[in-house]
């Protein structure tokens, strides 16, 4: 079975890649926590993560914007002392700053999915590279949507994490045209 040439033989990065990353992801809760994990990951491996995802969710009450939200600098505090998380004072509180926002925009009557698939007009762009390596990092609908998102006040949200982000929740296909998991390769 042919997979994209970044994945490793670790069998949550297998699992991961066969059963999660690419596919179209509309559910609101899933989306913020694929969004702030991304952040987590700047300067780090997506493995890394990954591994440390059920912490997350632990520490971070599986990703619930309103208890989130209310969330104070005693939590940081106590999250920077949680080896099972990675303790960066900053991409903590972006979290509890993203939920804070994600709730904002709730208030005016903007849903979050909705918004999210909006900067690719509602449909997968799918993407033909025969090679991971030839796939951009960015793109002018990454930029659009880290803007937009900066603009809401969300943080750790450039474009690069807004573009993997895209990757991972399925609004961009980059499976390699070889990968089993490519749409073209799935419907045969």
């Amino acid at each position: 079975m042919q997979r994209c040439g970044w994945v490793t033989q670790d069998p949550l990065y297998l699992a991961y890649h066969d059963r999660e990353w690419g596919i179209p992801q509309t559910d609101a809760r899933a989306l913020f926590e694929m969004l702030c994990l991304e952040g987590q990951q700047a300067g780090l491996s997506w493995l890394t993560v990954l591994k440390k995802r059920d912490n997350y969710r632990r520490a971070f009450h599986d990703f619930d914007a309103n208890a989130i939200a209310l969330m104070d600098e005693q939590d940081v505090a106590r999250l920077m002392q949680d080896a099972g998380i990675i303790r960066n004072r900053a991409k903590i509180a972006a979290i509890i700053a993203n939920a804070r926002a994600l709730l904002a925009m709730e208030a005016k009557g903007e849903d979050f999915a909705r918004f999210v698939w909006e900067f690719v007009d509602n449909a997968p762009i799918v993407h033909y590279h025969a090679d991971y390596k030839q796939a951009p990092t960015t793109s002018a609908r990454s930029d659009a949507l880290s803007k937009a998102l900066k603009q809401r006040g969300f943080k750790f949200i450039g474009t690069t994490i807004c573009y993997s982000f895209m990757q991972a929740c399925g609004l961009i296909s980059d499976h390699q045209t070889n990968c089993f998991c490519h749409p073209d390769n799935l419907s045969r």
